[in-house]
């Protein structure tokens, strides 16, 4: 959607909403059986598909400008011309981008205090018609496998297929010609080595689309979108329980039925079809978010990016140095796995980073260093890798 992801170089670009069935009537262990190979009906890739792809990419680049490399981060990424900027007190362009960039400092701050030594490589970015961004990197710490914590303003064109992707009430029977828009995020994918520690994504995100006047499909709007998730490969129920209750403060803060909305929410979009399982244990998410004012809106994005450090940090001061086998490492690797099959398959964030011809590098910092796939793997039941399966496939209720 990121990290997705903004795992893109769009940063609003990790998930975006999703809709799909539970599996949650079925028995675990009829699921976790056995299940006969189906061949696929037709090739994956054909020469026609190929072809159109190859389009695809001619399409996409003219979407958004190249990126040129920075060496200083400037005051903002709003264009000089930006009505935003003409008050910038009262513009929602000016303040979400203040608030991401700080989110940013203050996550990578409290990430680098954990590890006690390995520091974020950064790369600051702009385009020439307007907009850039910030992405970091920390890479092989004592603590951190990988973490990414980007920021993006992004302005650009984006063909149809890619508002279809970013807009999840968009119809398929709606044919809009090319969208100008406006977007800003921050998102950030963090992957601790210990596998007693779990992975965290969060994601927050503005939006807006200027159609002209009276075009068909797309007009001109504005939507928030967001979610902070946890991806443990071993439940420790403290912590889940930490987790979703910091989501949850958050939440009722504004609305009592926030959370149990968008924690049904992020169980059903982390869902990966193909193995009838979400990604991992949930949280909160939320996309097209404009059914209600702007300006709670806005704060409610930024209650979730500050309630990030509170619900994580605790939970990998007591993990990180636990001691661990080869098997658990292994498990953690295997579910590093599915990791990688749902935000390369099914990501909306990550289809609309690539569609618009994003910044390849953040597209894909959400990926984890190392991940693993064994044949036909089954955790034997009633082990602690089960119980994690088990919860994967049946989501439950942490508060």
């Amino acid at each position: 959607m990121p990290c997705a992801t903004i795992v893109s170089a769009p940063s609003y670009a990790t998930p975006f909403s999703f809709t799909s069935s539970s599996t949650s009537s079925s028995s675990t262990s009829k699921l976790l059986t056995k299940q006969r190979w189906k061949p696929w009906p037709k090739p994956l890739i054909d020469s026609k598909s190929m072809n159109f792809h190859r389009k695809g990419v001619v399409r996409s680049a003219i979407s958004i400008e190249k990126e040129t490399p920075e060496t200083e981060r400037p005051e903002t990424f709003l264009r000089g011309g930006d009505e935003a900027l003409s008050s910038p007190s009262s513009s929602v362009r000016a303040r979400f981008e203040k608030m991401i960039r700080e989110a940013q400092d203050s996550v990578c701050n409290a990430l680098e205090a954990a590890d006690g030594g390995a520091k974020f490589k950064e790369d600051v970015w702009s385009r020439p018609g307007g907009g850039g961004g910030i992405s970091r990197v920390l890479q092989d710490g004592a603590v951190w496998e990988k973490a990414g914590v980007n920021v993006s303003v992004v302005y650009g064109v984006m063909p149809p297929d890619a508002y279809r992707a970013a807009k999840a009430a968009a119809s398929p029977d709606q044919k809009p010609g090319p969208i100008p828009f406006f977007a800003a995020g921050i998102s950030s994918v963090l992957h601790p080595k210990n596998p007693f520690a779990p992975t965290l994504h969060f994601n927050y995100r503005y939006f807006e689309t200027d159609a002209p006047k009276d075009a068909p499909g797309a007009p001109r709007q504005w939507w928030f979108g967001g979610g902070t998730d946890l991806t443990p490969a071993y439940i420790f129920e403290e912590d889940v329980k930490h987790f979703h209750a910091t989501q949850k403060r958050a939440c009722d803060k504004f609305d009592p039925t926030f959370y149990p909305r968008f924690k049904k929410w992020c169980d059903d979009y982390f869902y990966i079809k193909h193995r009838g399982e979400r990604r991992g244990l949930g949280g909160i998410f939320f996309d097209d978010l404009n059914d209600y004012d702007q300006e709670m809106l806005l704060s409610f994005a930024t209650e979730c990016a500050n309630s990030v450090i509170p619900a994580y940090i605790p939970i990998i001061e007591k993990r990180k140095d636990l001691p661990f086998t080869e098997h658990q490492k292994a498990w953690q690797q295997l579910r590093r796995g599915r990791y990688v099959e749902f935000n390369l398959v099914y990501d909306r964030g990550t289809t609309f980073g690539l569609k618009t011809g994003g910044r390849i590098e953040s597209i894909l910092v959400s990926l984890p260093l190392t991940a693993r796939w064994e044949y036909d793997h089954k955790p034997e039941e009633g082990s602690e890798e089960w119980k994690l399966l088990d919860a994967c496939i049946n989501p439950r209720e942490w508060v």
